[in-house]
């Protein structure tokens, strides 16, 4: 049975007189790729924040794989991979020398080309981030996060903007990452994403988790109330034409 790699219980934060994270618990299973999803506003990216120690909470408890976050917040830094964002990248670098960089942070010795593997950039070593394609790019933050042989990744929409085929050979990659032995926690807003990846979601809402089970018992617990799409489903999609008319390998993006 999996061990329990992040609990948290009746955590809250506010802000003056607004809750944005109102007394929610659940926990995250090591090995999983665990959804937190929700609209905008809902408090997904402020609980995430929390237990990434980007943010303070105001009450609750938050344990890492067994680090509590109020005492042992470096050791939780330690221990996990947040995605940066691409403004957090020097546009005079090349690829290697960010990695070497941000090892130097990690106070890590990492193989610049072995990291590049893993996401299929080892052509790339030599280009500057801003001469990547966005699929290249958000690879590469990925490949950032890994640097410190982390045991949990925090991925926060990683294929926003990308292309059909840039986010399904991004899908391969958070998968491959998993069988790694790494848990990942995702945000997205794209619901197909959720189902195609996660192994549990859970749905946030005004601050509250308002369910949280894996996607196909959702999906059947929506089914058993009776529900029906407007129309037949066909067998295939859009998207599903666009990659098999375009599909290519995942380094020509």
């Amino acid at each position: 049975m999996s061990k329990v790699i992040i609990s948290v219980k009746d955590l809250v934060k506010k802000y003056g007189s607004f809750t944005a994270v109102k007394s929610i618990s659940f926990d995250v299973m090591e090995g999983e790729i665990f959804g937190l999803l929700g609209p905008n506003g809902a408090g997904k990216s402020t609980t995430l924040e929390i237990i990434e120690t980007l943010r303070d909470k105001t009450s609750g408890e938050v344990l890492v794989d067994g680090c509590n976050l109020d005492t042992e917040a470096a050791s939780i830094k330690k221990i996990i991979g947040v995605q940066l964002q691409t403004s957090g990248y020097y546009p005079g670098l090349n690829l290697t020398e960010l990695i070497k960089l941000f090892a130097g942070l990690y106070n890590r010795e990492v193989n610049p080309i072995d990291l590049l593997k893993k996401v299929n950039l080892e052509d790339k070593a030599k280009n500057k981030f801003k001469e990547l394609s966005g699929g290249q790019k958000q690879r590469f933050s990925i490949a950032t996060t890994l640097i410190n042989q982390p045991k949990i990744i925090f991925l926060d929409e990683p294929t926003t903007g990308l292309d059909p085929q840039a986010r399904r050979n991004l899908w391969d990659l958070i998968k491959n990452i998993r069988e790694q032995g790494t848990t990942v926690i995702i945000t997205t807003h794209y619901m197909d994403e959720a189902e195609q990846l996660c192994d549990r979601i859970a749905i946030m809402d005004q601050g509250k988790i308002i369910q949280l089970d894996s996607p196909e018992n959702m999906i059947d617990k929506l089914v058993a109330t009776g529900f029906e799409r407007p129309k037949q489903v066909k067998a295939a999609n859009l998207e599903d034409v666009f990659i098999h008319l375009t599909g290519r390998e995942m380094r020509d993006e």
